[in-house]
């Protein structure tokens, strides 16, 4: 089956979780804290490796992405450049 990503890129989202982050003044551990009241478990490291692209996403870390960052899920899909 091809792959819909090309290259080693292994999310779509990981560009516009930085950028929300930082708009919303938040660190990675500070994410990652906020993420872990949800009952969503992703350490700092992987925080770092969602933005640069090299870690995939599940549905349920999206959904705690969007909920932590006060965005809908569409918004992480608006835009994209693939």
């Amino acid at each position: 089956m091809a792959r819909i990503i090309e290259g080693t890129r292994k999310n779509l989202i990981g560009e516009k979780v930085k950028m929300l982050r930082k708009e919303k003044n938040l660190s990675q551990q500070q994410l990652s804290d906020r993420l872990e009241t949800l009952a969503i478990y992703i350490c700092r490291g992987s925080i770092s490796r969602i933005e640069d692209g090299s870690r995939t996403v599940t549905d349920i870390e999206l959904y705690g992405l969007a909920q932590v960052l006060g965005v809908s899920i569409d918004i992480f899909f608006n835009n994209l450049e693939m």
